[in-house]
């Protein structure tokens, strides 16, 4: 059963229920003090007859020392004729509970004439046939004689009354539960609208929707709820989105991979195959080991290059403090025998906090980039100078660019730009991807600007001191 359904159901039930009891209750308070009165009228009429019937005896001439029964019935029928009209019944009992005098239609009801006491008045509401009537009970003394003296008083009115009035309160609560429910249906509605919403746009989300939001269309909790969902719905796009980009990037890798093994297999087979099947003179002998070695240092130096990256995702870094000039004097000595490009330096003093090996590993992999992007006669440079917040090294060359299209993807593993000119240099496109791994255990990042024609600067900061130095230093302060 849908909510807004729960909802009206249980609304009109408890709304039912408390309209029939509510109205039970109240119909039974007025037909309680309508009895009541009709009771109280029943005994007061009684106490009157008791009058009457004492005077009517002491009018009657003394020629009998004791009442006679046949003056008790004469009394009775005055009493009744007296009364005409008013629908009430009585009984004269003598002693013995003796019926002396009955009216027509009284009930022979004999419980209440042996209940009647001296100094006692007594009654009771009793149905007969389809009537209501109370019946009363009182002792007379009259004449050294104990007469008793019953009234029937009809209060089938009364019990009519409240047929009707439940009758009556019936129908008003069912107009009411009917009108009510049209009212309830409508403001259920108007309060599930954003439950609706919401349910909507999940189920648009669970469709690969992952775009869709829910509209928003009230400021409770409700309205809170789909400001939250929204949210949520947003951090679930974007985690989708980078998930998708990662298994996109994966894959771009195990093919780039399987290319790039592909590449130097095919000539070390080829050239072995050549080697074996056939009788070369020495020169084409050499040519061909040629091929087969520098094919094989190109698979070394990547598979080197790819366990790198993978222990740099795992290592947790040691940094210690090292002087910057000790990384410019490295670089200096690795390209001092270079002939084709000129590899200026230019760096202040200063220190930094690093592993010197991952971050020689680092310089060494921009220089090299620089150097495979220029052209014979190029100037690389590389730079060093101290910051704010710590040391930052810099590499620029002026060689064939990056486009701005490729600027994101450069950084990862075996994606290159001008893959023909960098298989003729031995690149595989893992050195950068190297370097942001580096870094990111250093908590730096690379920073490119690069133009087509122009060349590219790579640059990043490392820190001066330790973190746990910087956090002391600053308690210090303080």
């Amino acid at each position: 059963m849908k909510f807004l359904y729960k909802i009206l159901l249980w609304t009109m039930i408890t709304m039912a229920t408390a309209f029939g009891l509510s109205g039970y209750f109240f119909v039974n308070y007025v037909f309680e003090m309508a009895l009541d009165r009709e009771v109280s009228q029943a005994l007061d009429d009684s106490n009157i007859l008791q009058f009457a019937l004492e005077t009517a005896a002491l009018n009657i001439p003394g020629k009998y020392d004791i009442l006679q029964d046949t003056a008790v019935q004469e009394i009775g029928v005055n009493l009744e004729r007296r009364g005409q009209g008013s629908g009430r019944l009585l009984r004269i009992s003598g002693e013995g509970r003796k019926v002396l005098y009955a009216s027509d239609g009284f009930t022979e009801d004999q419980d209440l004439l042996q209940s009647i006491e001296e100094d006692n008045i007594v009654w009771k509401v009793f149905q007969q046939g389809s009537n209501y009537y109370i019946h009363t009970g009182i002792v007379v003394n009259v004449m050294d004689r104990n007469l008793y003296l019953e009234t029937m008083e009809d209060v089938t009115q009364v019990f009519e009354e409240r047929a009707t009035s439940f009758f009556v309160y019936r129908q008003v609560t069912l107009v009411m539960l009917i009108c009510s429910a049209m009212v309830i249906f409508f403001v259920c509605m108007l309060l599930t609208k954003p439950i609706r919403l919401l349910a909507g746009a999940t189920r648009k989300m669970a469709a690969g929707d992952y775009g869709y939001r829910a509209r928003q269309v009230s400021n409770d909790e409700l309205g809170q709820l789909t400001q939250d969902f929204n949210r949520m719905a947003n951090v679930l796009e974007d985690t989708i989105g980078e998930l998708q980009e990662e298994v996109r990037i994966r894959e771009d890798f195990i093919a780039a991979f399987a290319h790039e093994l592909k590449t130097p297999l095919t000539a070390i087979i080829g050239y072995a195959d050549l080697l074996r099947s056939r009788q070369l003179d020495e020169e084409k002998h050499f040519l061909s080991a040629n091929y087969i070695y520098t094919e094989g240092k190109r698979l070394e130096s990547m598979s080197f290059r790819l366990l790198d990256i993978i222990v740099t995702k795992r290592e947790q870094l040691d940094p210690q403090p090292v002087e910057a000039e000790v990384f410019f004097r490295y670089l200096e000595d690795m390209f001092a025998g270079n002939t084709d490009q000129t590899l200026r330096v230019r760096f202040d003093p200063g220190t930094v906090y690093t592993e010197a090996n991952l971050l020689k590993s680092v310089l060494l992999n921009l220089v090299d980039n620089a150097f495979k992007a220029s052209d014979e006669g190029d100037v690389v440079e590389v730079s060093g100078w101290n910051t704010e917040k710590g040391y930052a090294f810099q590499v620029k060359d002026y060689g064939v660019g990056i486009p701005e299209e490729d600027l994101k993807k450069v950084t990862e593993a075996f994606y290159m730009v001008d893959k023909s000119r960098s298989r003729s240099k031995n690149g595989a496109g893992l050195g950068l991807a190297l370097c942001v791994e580096i870094l990111r255990l250093h908590h730096s990042q690379l920073s490119i600007e690069s133009a087509v024609g122009k060349g590219t600067c790579i640059s990043f900061e490392l820190p001066a001191s330790s973190p746990e130095e910087g956090k002391r230093n600053h308690g210090e302060g303080k």
